[in-house]
């Protein structure tokens, strides 16, 4: 059966954006406003939203709520948007969401829609028809003028502060916080994580001007004892309702960090949630699934795949952080690609003396850099350095070698367009379809 709303979707510029909340407002008017239908949850940040939301939608869904999730960008199928309770929305269910979305935008006067807000409002279609009791809305650009911005949240998260999408959102950690504060709620509670003093000042000064409840990631949260490898994350938490010792299948020590985000959330939503109990959080955290952010796959000759997007400074450092703590600085190869507006060379400096080698490809184009402008823009960071049309090619390229199955991993990162490229060639060259390990 042919998807046609699907592909009516996929004919809008997926990276397209337009700032402000008009039209997406205008459009859940005249779907019978979705987005009041159910208690949601915004989640901000520069970096470790998309993780921070599905842990604790993981987190609702052992609590025994029906829960809801909305991310993206999505890897390989826009169906990945969108999870009811553990699973991914099918497609025919997507496709009637965005049916109804597009019938509501074609009266007139027509309501011209972005990719992003025409998905956004199926979305709430899909999370208000499946009736859940919470759902959690990873916020797409900054905040203010996200469509995600138009659900009444009960409680609004920014999970960190950093300097990405400037353009957008300002040149300082300041303004950006400030865009990113504009999901905050008159009498509600809003949890921000930021190490930068001035981007912190930013946050408890919107929380103030807005009437919200501040609560300071930093002073309520403590966590230790991290320790962190391909098999994912251990450590120790503290928050004003537990001491516990628990783990995420996430690799990174700032995973660690991002479960500890999720679970005070979960404390802050006890009208939502109820109480979560140590046995309810282990359980949770060991069933997160959010695919692409240090993820390993095994290919059919034994090498391991290691997909992160970490398209901005601070996510390579992240990942440059995970190569140290899991022993395997200097000994992996890389395939890099990025789009040509992003800060190629802040992504490269920290990562790519970490590799062995780098391999630069194409991502996306055309908004992709070219392999030779990323080499002309990054080469002088790596230690070996060379160039392939694309990440298939590239992925060829170091499967040929013949004692691939006792080598160190093979790491693909930068854009998630690139991660989602490589992760459907990786799992369609597997017999099963699954290479997950």
């Amino acid at each position: 059966m042919a998807l046609k709303s699907l592909s009516r979707l996929e004919s809008l510029s997926v990276r397209g954006m337009k700032l402000g909340l008009g039209a997406i407002d205008a459009l859940c008017a005249r779907l019978g406003r979705p987005e009041r239908a159910f208690p949601s949850v915004l989640v901000g940040g520069t970096n470790g939203k998309g993780s921070t939301a599905a842990t604790l939608a993981a987190i609702a869904h052992a609590c025994g709520r029906r829960s809801g999730l909305y991310t993206s960008p999505h890897l390989m199928s826009a169906t990945e948007r969108v999870r009811v309770g553990a699973e991914d929305v099918s497609g025919t269910t997507l496709d009637a969401a965005l049916a109804a979305t597009f019938e509501a935008a074609d009266r007139v006067p027509a309501i011209g829609l972005t990719y992003f807000e025409a998905v956004t409002a199926a979305a709430f279609v899909i999370l208000r028809d499946a009736r859940v009791d919470l759902g959690i809305l990873e916020v797409g650009l900054g905040g203010r003028f996200d469509a995600t911005n138009v659900a009444p949240a009960r409680l609004s998260i920014v999970t960190s502060i950093g300097l990405d999408h400037t353009a957008e959102l300002g040149s300082t950690r300041e303004a950006i916080a400030r865009e990113k504060a504009g999901i905050f709620r008159r009498g509600r509670p809003a949890l921000v994580s930021a190490t930068d003093a001035d981007a912190l000042g930013a946050l408890e000064a919107a929380a103030a001007a807005a009437g919200a409840e501040l609560h300071d990631a930093a002073r309520e949260i403590s966590v230790r004892h991290v320790s962190t490898g391909l098999d994912g994350t251990a450590f120790e938490i503290s928050t004003p309702a537990r001491e516990a010792s628990l783990q995420t299948p996430l690799a990174g020590k700032h995973q660690a960090w991002n479960a500890a985000l999720a679970l005070r959330a979960a404390e802050l939503l006890s009208r939502e949630l109820g109480p979560v109990s140590a046995e309810t959080a282990r359980r949770a955290l060991a069933a997160v699934r959010w695919p692409g952010r240090l993820e390993r796959l095994v290919v059919s000759r034994g090498r391991a795949v290691i997909l992160d997007g970490c398209h901005n400074p601070d996510g390579a450092e992240a990942v440059a952080r995970f190569l140290d703590d899991a022993g395997l600085d200097g000994r992996c190869p890389l395939i890099f690609g990025a789009m040509a507006d992003k800060d190629v060379e802040g992504i490269a400096a920290p990562l790519f003396p970490k590799m062995a080698e780098v391999i630069l490809v194409s991502a996306a184009p055309p908004r992709g850099a070219s392999p030779e402008e990323l080499l002309r823009r990054t080469g002088v960071f790596a230690r070996k350095v060379r160039t392939a049309p694309d990440v298939r090619t590239a992925l060829a390229i170091l499967a040929a070698d013949s004692d691939a199955a006792g080598r160190a991993p093979i790491i693909v990162a930068g854009s998630l367009y690139l991660v989602g490229e490589a992760r459907s060639v990786l799992l369609a060259d597997e017999p099963d379809g699954e290479g997950r390990s």
